[in-house]
């Protein structure tokens, strides 16, 4: 039984390096209906799957690896850090970074694993940031509405009809006073001007 398994892994394997995802996929299919259990069947399937941008699937094959707990920590690593990549695709930040940790402790030395994981934390602190300028946003529009609400005086009553008469007719008389004064003026002007010739 695993061997006719190992042969479709193997087989799922030489398609999946000349990339073609979708018959390698078939192939770890057939070897997982041999062998539900087989590490490799199910972590390969994830990968298969993630580079076919099936990143749910991805993501369901890869949890199914980890469940089996293999025995070699690389492997276990492995299908913890792809993990991570998968719930990083899917915008699962905090779970991917926890995947990512998990994948440090089964291998230390594994310096992709450390810097997904400092990439995924760069993420999520500045997802946070984003929250925090949108709460402020939020508030900001708020004060805003409300100092215009206050700026907003009552509108000045209306001049009624009569009252715009009376002011102008009160211009128009000042007008001819000064109108009047300035001919007078101008005959003072004259004859004074007469009276010196």
């Amino acid at each position: 039984m695993a061997q006719k398994e190992s042969n479709d892994v193997r087989a799922g394997n030489k398609l999946y390096k000349t990339d073609k995802f979708t018959e390698a996929e078939i192939a770890y299919r057939k070897g997982l209906e041999k062998n539900p259990k087989s590490f490799e069947a199910n972590y390969n399937l994830g990968n298969a799957l993630f580079k076919q941008k099936k990143y749910a699937d991805a993501l369901e094959q890869y949890k199914n690896s980890v469940a089996l707990q293999p025995a070699n920590k690389i492997k276990l690593a492995a299908a913890l850090h792809n993990t991570g990549n998968a719930l990083l695709t899917e915008q699962k930040i905090e779970e991917s970074i926890s995947a990512y940790k998990n994948a440090l402790k089964a291998n230390p030395k594994d310096d992709e694993t450390r810097y997904n994981l400092a990439y995924a934390q760069s993420m999520l602190k500045k997802q946070q940031q984003d929250k925090d300028k949108d709460k402020d946003k939020d508030k900001n529009k708020e004060q805003d509405k409300k100092d215009q609400e206050q700026k907003q005086q009552p509108q000045q009553p209306q001049m009624s009809k009569e009252n715009a008469q009376q002011i102008l007719d009160a211009l128009m008389q000042d007008e001819k006073n000064t109108m009047e004064k300035a001919k007078k003026q101008a005959a003072k002007n004259k004859k004074s001007a007469e009276k010196d010739w």
